[in-house]
């Protein structure tokens, strides 16, 4: 069992359940649901003591109690599936995951994940989060992104790591394929809220993030409610005549659930191939020649995790991996390449 204190923060929402959802540290692995499940336990205390209601009323500054019960085992399975591991040593290990593997089991995809992998690879050397016993997953990427993973194997690991990703420290970076252009003289780029522009021609994209309102498996761009959330991206690379397809850098200063799928959007610069987020505003099919139907055809959204950085959280070496475009995305970017 194990205690986490928690500061109702400004401008909360007007109900237990959600003032805390909002305020637990990411790194806690706390959803909604498990927080109304420990309200209804008898697991928070505020100022009067046990809270029972999710529904009950709160105020900026008063702290919370959450009693975190220790992980329990599951029953997810070993399965020995093929890892492209890039680095491991005793505290954690470094995977370049590929498009189509959840990272763990769900009720839709309860086999052939990351964990299981894990586990088969790992054995029993793996930290648990989130009240379950399961490998130290302190950041995601969604199953149909590609790209770089960091797993704890202990402990002392998942905490180091954790409080990094949680202090906005750890580097990472992604490589997009994206419908239009960042142009900066475009005014309704400009005009766009949350979006600004900084040295570089970098496009900055400000707001904050939660569930959308009638769509619970989709995220949704709000300025008053939700996590605070920031990405910046770069050009690479532009395709079309005129230009309507670009190659981006994307970083993250805030990694939550579909960042940089739900902020492109929101500019109006949706990922090529995203079924969710990729928006109304689609590359002209004239301007790409030959390249469209790749383009219009593309099974996943166009995205990958190119670059990740960290301070070993147990040496404090500085660590840095790159992963190149898997062959998708290669293939892709080398059609439109070849467009007008």
């Amino acid at each position: 069992m194990s205690n986490l204190v928690v500061t109702i923060p400004a401008n909360p929402p007007d109900r237990l359940d959600k003032a805390l959802a909002l305020a637990v540290p990411e790194a806690a692995a706390l959803s909604r649901s498990r927080l109304a499940r420990l309200i209804a336990d008898g697991a928070v205390s505020g100022p009067d003591g046990v809270i029972r209601d999710g529904k009950a009323r709160v105020a900026e500054g008063q702290d919370y109690s959450i009693s975190i019960p220790d992980p329990e085992p599951v029953e997810t399975r070993p399965e020995a599936i093929p890892l492209a591991i890039v680095f491991e040593d005793d505290d954690l290990i470094v995977i370049d995951k590929p498009a189509g593997m959840v990272v763990h089991p769900a009720p839709g995809s309860p086999r052939g994940t990351l964990v299981n992998a894990l586990l088969a690879h790992c054995g029993d050397s793996l930290s648990g989060i989130g009240g379950e016993k399961r490998p130290g997953i302190v950041h995601r990427i969604d199953k149909d992104t590609s790209g770089l993973l960091v797993v704890a194997k202990s402990d002392r690991a998942h905490h180091g790591l954790a409080a990094q990703f949680e202090a906005h420290t750890a580097q990472r970076r992604y490589l997009a394929l994206a419908h239009g252009v960042i142009d900066g003289a475009d005014p309704r780029l400009r005009g766009t809220p949350g979006v600004s522009f900084e040295d570089g021609a970098v496009l900055k994209i400000t707001s904050r993030l939660t569930r959308h309102a009638t769509d619970r498996q989709r995220q949704a761009v709000f300025f008053d409610k939700g996590r605070h959330a920031v990405t910046r991206a770069r050009m690479l690379e532009r395709f079309g005549r005129p230009p309507v397809a670009m190659l981006v850098e994307c970083r993250l200063e805030t990694g939550r659930t579909h960042q940089i799928r739900v902020h492109m959007a929101h500019a109006g610069l949706g990922l090529i191939g995203d079924p969710v987020y990729g928006g109304a505003r689609r590359a002209s099919a004239k301007a790409l020649g030959p390249a469209a139907e790749v383009v219009s055809a593309f099974p996943r959204q166009a995205l990958h995790a190119a670059h990740l950085g960290f301070d070993h959280p147990v040496t404090g070496e500085a660590q840095s991996f790159d992963s190149p475009l898997p062959a998708d995305m290669q293939a892709l970017l080398d059609m439109l390449r070849g467009s007008p």
